[in-house]
């Protein structure tokens, strides 16, 4: 990694970096010839199942990093890739560090969530020369099984309504993982003015699709992070923000379902980190029961 420092420049500081599933993350504090340091950031895949789809992943964030440079919506910058190891032990990618922290806690998320809901219509506003893959959907009704004390009845017909082909839609640029833990807030003091996004990361599943598929994906996280309720309320958010979303409610509780119900088959995944945050609460049997009523909502509201 040291060839792609400037000349002069070293690593004197490592750091882990918690809350990430798929790979670890570190934060690398630089010296510079000048006296100053500045941060880079290492993503490296480790577990088998990533490494094995490491060169394709790690190809398309560099890509994508790279085209979102100057388009105004805050991300990281691409300094080096190594998607097949060749130089490092683990398939990696070395990129820019962004200011900010990830927020997690339920105090003040009724001031993030027009935040973050104006962020992902900004993104959503992107038209890339060059479109990124089709999106993938990350279940099937036949491969759902509903959590422990679930509503058998609900999740039945839950995923009776995923079974259906997918609606229309008009195609669109998708972070495709966006939700509280990939973007980064400057929080100051409450007497000081409000939050603010400094930047949005993990772009590894970026794809093309419906925009409801990103809105559903925040939303389910919402309600996992913070209560049923709010998993609703982001939908809302997002159209005050200007984003449009299907128009009939069939459509937007396919694409709400889809991304909800993912989620049953990996729920501990989803909880470690955030407990690993600090919020240790967040068992894994906790996190079922709010997808749960998560579920229930969605199906009382749109069903």
């Amino acid at each position: 990694m040291g060839r792609h420092l400037k000349a002069g420049e070293r690593v004197v500081k490592t750091e882990a970096l918690h809350g990430g599933i798929t790979a670890e993350m570190r934060r690398l504090s630089v010296a510079t010839w000048d006296g100053g340091v500045r941060d880079l950031v290492l993503r490296t895949f480790v577990a088998p199942l990533f490494v094995e789809r490491a060169e394709e992943m790690l190809n398309r964030e560099a890509g994508v990093l790279s085209l979102l440079a100057g388009t105004g919506v805050a991300a990281p910058g691409p300094v080096a890739v190594d998607p097949t190891a060749a130089q490092c032990e683990y398939p990696s990618l070395l990129m820019t560090h962004l200011a900010g922290r990830t927020v997690l806690e339920d105090e003040g998320l009724e001031a993030r969530i027009p935040l973050l809901a104006r962020q992902l219509v900004a993104i959503h506003a992107l038209r890339p020369a060059e479109r990124p893959r089709q999106y993938e959907a990350w279940t099937t009704a036949d491969a759902i099984v509903p959590p422990p004390g679930a509503d058998a009845a609900v999740w039945a017909a839950a995923i009776d309504v995923i079974r259906k082909p997918a609606p229309p839609y008009e195609g669109r640029f998708l972070h495709r993982d966006f939700h509280p833990g990939n973007v980064l807030f400057d929080v100051p003091p409450p007497s000081l003015a409000g939050p603010r996004i400094t930047g949005v990361v993990d772009w590894v599943q970026t794809s093309w699709g419906p925009v409801d598929l990103d809105v559903a994906h925040c939303s389910t996280n919402l309600a996992l992070l913070h209560g049923p309720a709010w998993g609703l309320r982001f939908a809302e958010a997002y159209e005050e923000a200007g984003g449009v979303l299907a128009s009939a409610p069939s459509e937007r509780l396919y694409w709400r379902l889809l991304d909800a119900l993912a989620f049953a088959a990996g729920v501990q995944w989803v909880a470690r980190p955030w407990q690993e945050a600090g919020r240790a609460e967040l068992t894994t049997r906790a996190v079922e029961e709010r997808l749960d009523a998560y579920v229930t909502a969605l199906m009382d509201a749109l069903g």
